[in-house]
């Protein structure tokens, strides 16, 4: 296992709540991103500089692009198909839960073009969030007994579906079926020590959150109150270890021309006073370089 220290920059765009669900968007050569409980979705153009950003009445989860420029957004009153130009979103399919107690969490669309979406119980007790699959005009429940539904990716020969539960500190695999969707031998592929009732943070290694997965086959996770992305082998073996300047990132996802641009969400929701006057980049997206491409976004189908 090693440990690098890649220099971060943060994009010069003001800071979410929770910034969550990037992806690099090839045609656009832009980056989009949500802030969950800003009720805001993102997108720069690294090349001008140009930021903009859409505000909606109920928060926005998680975003994959659709072919023709719309994108699909998993909102916790639903899936919904949404134009960027003209502001307007298209209903898809209601929440399959209680709005007041659950919401869409991490979204991702399979190489098929099927978007899979789970959910957060926010109670966190007992476990009733459930992961989703959007396909063929219909929203089917695939898989629960989770809390908080996160570390959606796919192997890069599609046969390999990864999910995690945050609360839980668990990423399972299971494996997918490309031609039919379907999911089987679901197992623990990776497991974290629960933070002790009076550990200090900085010797917590943190929950897993969302997740990106490489050229290689490599699962990098966000470490939430970890302050680090950890880089899995395909076999599940830690082989990387990337400190962070801020101690709640959320999700990675690779972009530029290249795939070789490393982007991470981060959060600054909650988080005490004088943790966030020590990590001034706390709720940005930061970005580095690194020498391993990643894969690019799926596109959904609806």
């Amino acid at each position: 296992m090693s440990a690098v220290a890649p220099v971060f920059q943060p994009l010069p765009v003001e800071a979410s709540l929770l910034g969550e669900s990037p992806f690099w968007h090839p045609d656009e050569r832009a980056l989009w991103w949500c802030d969950i409980p800003g009720r805001g979705l993102h997108r720069y153009h690294p090349a001008t500089g140009a930021h903009r950003a859409w505000h909606f009445d109920t928060d926005v989860a998680c975003a994959a692009p659709l072919v023709g420029g719309e994108l699909l957004l998993g909102m916790r009153d639903g899936l919904w198909r949404f134009n960027p130009a003209s502001g307007q979103r298209t209903a898809l399919a209601p929440p399959p839960y209680h709005p007041a107690q659950e919401r869409f969490n991490d979204g991702k669309a399979d190489p098929q073009g099927r978007f899979w979406v789970g959910t957060i119980y926010e109670p966190r007790t007992p476990a009733l969030a459930a992961l989703y699959c959007w396909a063929d005009g219909r929203l089917e429940r695939r898989a629960d007994g989770v809390t908080v539904s996160n570390g959606l990716a796919f192997s890069p020969d599609g046969r390999t579906l990864y999910w995690s539960d945050t609360k839980a500190h668990t990423v399972f695999a299971f494996d997918f079926d490309g031609q039919d969707g379907s999911l089987s031998r679901q197992r623990v592929w990776a497991s974290f020590p629960m933070r002790a009732p009076d550990q200090p943070l900085e010797q917590y290694g943190g929950r897993p959150d969302g997740a990106a997965v490489d050229a290689e086959g490599c699962y990098w996770v966000a470490m939430f109150e970890g302050a680090q992305l950890l880089r899995f082998s395909p076999a599940g073996e830690v082989i990387s270890v990337l400190p962070l300047p801020v101690r709640c990132p959320t999700m990675p996802c690779f972009g530029g021309d290249d795939l070789r641009t490393l982007f991470i969400t981060t959060s600054r929701q909650n988080r005490p006073d004088d943790e966030l006057a020590r990590e001034p980049w706390a709720g940005q997206v930061l970005q580095c370089r690194v020498e391993v491409p990643g894969l690019p976004v799926n596109f959904a189908r609806v």
